[in-house]
């Protein structure tokens, strides 16, 4: 029993949403995204609502997913998604080379360019130490600030590195307090 997958989904207003087969077209105020849907799972436009309905118990596993696949292109095409990273170390910093790419100064002997996928930007604040990830995708989103932080994780005994905002690091002690 898919407590997830049986919430509807409000549309907002401005939203459309097109159903073809197994892929779902959500359109909005901030572009267009096309989810795919699982097996078994096909989702419903009622009074203004979605739902997502599963043929048989079988697809039991994959209801609240596909609920929440649908659920996050409705949210991503009115409101957007974000992902904060910070950068913490002696140096480090990035900047915005041209429009498309990113330029990370993380401690190594050259700087590391990050070329954005279509549909995400980038914002860089004035200390050159936080970045903002954004679009409507919220796969894509989560998946460029993982490989942004990939380049330099967070270091579990200096604390430098590349960080999500509000990430708790576990301070481990050096050499001279094992006793």
């Amino acid at each position: 029993m898919s407590r997830i997958g049986k919430k509807p989904i409000p549309l907002p207003k401005g939203v459309t949403v097109k159903i073809e087969g197994n892929v779902v077209a959500v359109q909005g105020p901030k572009g267009r995204v096309d989810t795919p849907l699982p097996v078994g799972v096909k989702v419903e436009q009622q009074d203004g609502n979605l739902v997502a309905v599963r043929e048989n118990d079988s697809q039991a596993a994959v209801h609240g997913l596909a609920r929440a696949l649908v659920n996050n292109a409705v949210e991503g095409v009115t409101k957007g998604w974000n992902k904060e990273l910070e950068i913490v170390g002696i140096g480090y910093r990035a900047e915005m080379k041209g429009k498309g790419i990113v330029v990370f100064n993380l401690g190594y002997s050259h700087p590391i360019e990050y070329p954005l996928p279509m549909g995400v930007d980038t914002a860089v604040d004035a200390k050159q130490t936080r970045l903002t990830v954004s679009g409507i995708d919220r796969q894509k989103v989560g998946q460029v600030a993982a490989e942004m932080r990939s380049l330099r994780p967070p270091d579990p005994y200096k604390n430098k590195g590349v960080r999500y905002v509000g990430e708790r690091l576990k301070k481990k002690v050096g050499k001279t307090g094992a006793k």
